[in-house]
């Protein structure tokens, strides 16, 4: 046998060979992503590309099992990583390696694989996991409801940990492919495309893939015996609505509203910019909350929200989320205004173009409803706080703000900035703070002070603003004492409600909280 003899020196280069790094330089990516409301909420040390989720779902015992691949790049020398999970995992591998993991915190599974993760590498991760969805809470609280016959995962601003691992906040997006097994004579719905379905031993297998980047909280799941129905757009998108068989009084209302999907959505485009995805759709489980939710390419809809007939708006409203929320995702959720205050506005044009109220009259009636002393005027919606993140004023006042900027920057920009933003920050994510700077940009005016008047001052705008920004004093818009005078006459006297209003208004229940105290909810 022939035996090397490596000297001291040559022995001490080999290993600097084969270490690339000593272990201080590896560390633990950080527990959260650094949410100004949700420190907990996602990861650091790593951005994931692309979900990869193979599932199986028994109705009858509400027993999930999944495998989760999930692809990624490192951002730091990595020890040690968090995923957010809150099933219960039997194995993880990194790189296809064997690694070791903990669960920690509400929701944390701690990860560290087998031999340190250098920066800037791709990797994979599988995680291997099962539970039943309606037993995990956080704070008591559940995203995943129960139905008669499935179950669904969707809610905001957290859904995903209760049915695959992820890192759980807006800045990580990625794309999905979702492999949803579920018995025979039940449907797995979810987000995007189908792609295909196949039966064989009594059950179904439902593969959805959704191809653009997408937010982890906007990935849906929802298993029952539906009705679909199918369609294509003018331009070759698939369309898929589902309505669960057992909606009972309100399946005229939610068909007669969803069925508009298409319709609503090439409205939409003449004023946002073209589809920003592979698909449309909504679906409607059979579940006793009262919210709907934008989840991308598909929005869900609760029963609830046509209680009282047809409502197009609340369709308006999801769909325009796809170009304000989902392809232009919030970079912090204290950002929710660039959300929710456009997908309220949206339904203010919808109202405008079907001839129940134009945008001013809307404005006109929401600026009068409320006195100076109510709450109310209290909340910022350029940064409501975690507590009043879903709150009304984030939507109507929100809405104000942009009737405000309309009236300051005129139509012809302030369309252009409507459909130029959600081009400019396509599928990525975005502040309130980078909308302001843009319609500066394309307008060629200073509106920080507007912004800052409509968005973040705890009170209501005074007379003279309003007559500033053309609410309820559309005749007193020039600056002086009589139009200050007429403004603040104007705004005693309560304008007419827009035939729209109660529609509109019908809608407010999609911001309704139903995580209790902590105000998290869907919209």
């Amino acid at each position: 046998m022939h035996r090397r003899i490596i000297v001291p020196s040559a022995l001490a280069a080999s290993l600097l060979l084969a270490i690339p790094a000593s272990a201080a330089d590896f560390t633990p990516g950080a527990p959260g992503i650094g949410d100004s409301y949700y420190p907990a909420s996602g990861n650091g040390g790593y951005d994931v590309s692309h979900y990869d989720l193979r599932l199986r779902y028994q109705p009858a015992t509400d027993l999930l099992e999944g495998t989760a691949t999930i692809l990624a790049t490192t951002k730091q020398n990595l020890s040690r990583f968090n995923l957010d999970l809150g099933l219960k995992v039997s194995e993880v591998r990194v790189n296809g390696r064997v690694a070791k993991f903990t669960a920690s915190g509400d929701h944390e599974l701690e990860v560290t694989p087998a031999v340190p993760l250098e920066k800037n590498k791709e990797i994979s991760v599988v995680v291997r996991y099962a539970g039943k969805p309606s037993e995990f809470k956080v704070d008591g609280w559940s995203a995943w409801a129960r139905t008669p016959d499935g179950g669904v995962a969707a809610q905001e601003p957290d859904s995903a940990v209760w049915w695959f691992p992820s890192n759980d906040h807006p800045l990580d997006k990625a794309t999905f492919d979702v492999s949803v097994s579920v018995p025979a004579g039940h449907q797995a719905i979810s987000n995007g495309v189908l792609q295909s379905q196949s039966t064989s031993l009594g059950w179904t297998r439902f593969n959805w893939r959704s191809d653009k980047p997408q937010a982890t909280y906007l990935a849906t799941l929802a298993v029952g015996k539906f009705d679909i129905t199918t369609d294509r757009t003018a331009n070759g998108l698939p369309v898929l609505n589902a309505y669960s068989k057992d909606l009972g009084a309100n399946a005229g209302a939610a068909r007669a509203s969803i069925e508009r999907t298409t319709e609503v959505a090439e409205w939409l485009e003449s004023v946002f910019g073209p589809y920003p995805f592979n698909a449309l759709g909504g679906y409607v489980p059979n579940v006793t909350s009262g919210f709907a939710l934008e989840t991308q390419t598909r929005p869900f809809y609760s029963p609830r929200q046509f209680a009282n007939g047809a409502n197009v708006s609340v369709v308006v409203h999801e769909l325009a989320h796809q170009w304000y929320g989902d392809s232009v995702s919030v970079r912090d959720w204290k950002d929710i205004w660039i959300n929710e205050g456009f997908a309220r506005y949206s339904q203010w044009l919808w109202s405008e173009k079907e001839g129940e109220g134009t945008a001013q009259e809307l404005a006109d009636y929401v600026y009068a409803l409320r006195g100076a002393d109510d709450p109310f005027w209290t909340v910022k919606p350029g940064d409501p706080g975690a507590e009043n993140q879903f709150h009304g004023a984030v939507y109507d006042r929100g809405a104000l703000a942009l009737q405000a900027l309309r009236n300051e920057v005129g139509d012809e920009d302030f369309f252009a900035i409507l459909k130029g933003w959600p081009k400019q920050f396509a599928y990525g994510n975005a502040r309130v703070a980078d909308f302001v700077r843009y319609a500066e940009r394309v307008s060629g005016e200073p509106l920080a002070e507007l912004f800052d008047t409509w968005l973040y001052e705890p009170s209501k705008p005074a007379a003279p603003a309003a007559a500033d920004a053309g609410l309820s004093a559309p005749t007193a818009a020039k600056a002086g004492a009589a139009a200050t005078a007429r403004a603040g006459a104007a705004a005693a006297a309560k304008p007419v409600r827009p035939k729209s209003w109660k529609k509109i208004a019908a809608t407010n229940t999609i911001h309704d909280h139903e995580r209790g105290h902590e105000g998290h909810g869907g919209h």
